[in-house]
């Protein structure tokens, strides 16, 4: 039988040295893929966050100088006293005012002590204009006020005479205490929150803690306003109250978003509560002399309601204090709502990852069955 003859040699060097530049040149080319895509994506993040930057800043040039370089009279509510034809034609030269006619002097009175106007002209008496303001309820709008009845009095040929039914305290005739108290209270949330998620890990210590602080804040801070700078001179645990649900609304606030959508959430409450809150919350002049709808808009965010309740509570015996405390009300119930969702979800987080540990090491444990 012929023999078979035996298979030629493989040479594997010849086979490696012809694979090994194609395996590079893949693994190059490879690597050169994933580093474009890596630059690109890079590029992309950086564009966005720089874009980002700049929307945001165009945000706070606005919510800061339109406010400062627009004030004046955006709505201002004002009374007149006279009849008919004379209040029409009083509200055809207050430009810039939303006028209520009122039957009598009293009554005009009520309506500014009850906070629905900011003042009054009587035009009754022919001769003499006499105003009434509240010097309490805004410093500038009550100065408005006055300009405007200069100028009705003077197109009449008559003088004006200017009563102050609600100043604040001689300690503090401008109220500067009061507009430069609602940083500290929006910041003072902001920051005691973060602080209290450094250092407190539970969720039910993290709630005691806010809500320590805001009622030791609370107390502190109208003590400061009422005792120190002169702000207020009456009713100082009802105020004190004011001020403890601004700061549970505030620092409830920023646990709540934190809790439930992270850093972004963090964010969300700083824009809320100091970037946007403190120049719109028009404590410095008055909601109604910032152009529209920013003045609105601070009335809804808790610096400039927190604001506007302390002054309805300690100067106006709690007169049209109700919208401010609901929106408080409503921050509060809406901190603690996202912090309680953030808490069950993290809650399931855990039991699901321990679930799945406790599978891993069951199915580890079991013998191989032969």
């Amino acid at each position: 039988m012929a023999s078979t003859p035996p298979a030629a040699p493989v040479d594997d060097r010849q086979t490696g040295s012809e694979t090994a530049p194609a395996v590079s040149a893949a693994a190059a080319a490879a690597a050169a893929a994933a580093a474009s895509v890596s630059v690109s994506v890079s590029v992309r993040k950086i564009v966005t966050v720089v874009l980002g930057l700049t929307a945001l800043l165009a945000v706070l040039l606005l919510a800061f100088g339109l406010p400062a370089s627009n004030t004046g009279a955006h709505g201002v509510p004002i009374g007149v006293v006279a009849d008919g034809a004379g209040a029409e034609q009083a509200a055809d030269q207050l430009r810039g005012f939303t006028v209520t006619r009122y039957e009598t002097a009293a009554a005009a009175r009520t309506a500014i002590l009850h906070r629905d106007i900011y003042g009054a002209l009587d035009l009754s008496s022919g001769g003499t204009v006499r105003v009434q303001v509240a010097s309490a309820s805004s410093y500038s709008a009550a100065q408005l006020v006055e300009q405007a009845a200069g100028a009705v009095a003077s197109s009449r040929g008559a003088t004006t005479t200017v009563q102050d039914v609600r100043p604040f305290p001689a300690d503090d005739t401008h109220g500067a205490g009061l507009s430069a108290g609602a940083l500290p209270m929006a910041l003072g949330g902001w920051i005691g929150a973060v602080v209290i998620m450094l250092l407190i890990q539970t969720p039910g210590r993290r709630v005691a803690a806010a809500l320590g602080l805001a009622v030791a804040g609370g107390f502190a801070l109208t003590a400061v306003i009422r005792f120190v700078i002169g702000t207020f001179d009456t009713n100082y645990l009802i105020t004190s109250t004011g001020a403890m649900l601004g700061l549970a609304a505030t620092a409830m606030t920023v646990l709540g978003l934190r809790n439930l959508l992270g850093g972004l959430g963090l964010g969300i409450a700083a824009v809320a509560l100091v970037v946007l809150g403190n120049p719109l919350s028009g404590l410095a002049s008055a909601p109604e002399m910032l152009p529209r709808p920013w003045g609105a808009l601070g009335q809804f965010l808790p610096p400039g309601a927190v604001g506007t309740l302390l002054r309805d509570l300690a100067l106006f015996d709690g007169h049209g204090s109700t919208r401010p405390l609901l929106v408080l009300l409503g921050w509060l119930a809406g901190g603690c709502l996202c912090f309680w969702l953030g808490v069950r979800r993290n809650r399931d987080q855990l039991q699901s990852e321990h679930l799945e540990s406790e599978i891993e090491e069951a199915i580890g444990e079991t013998p191989a069955v032969a």
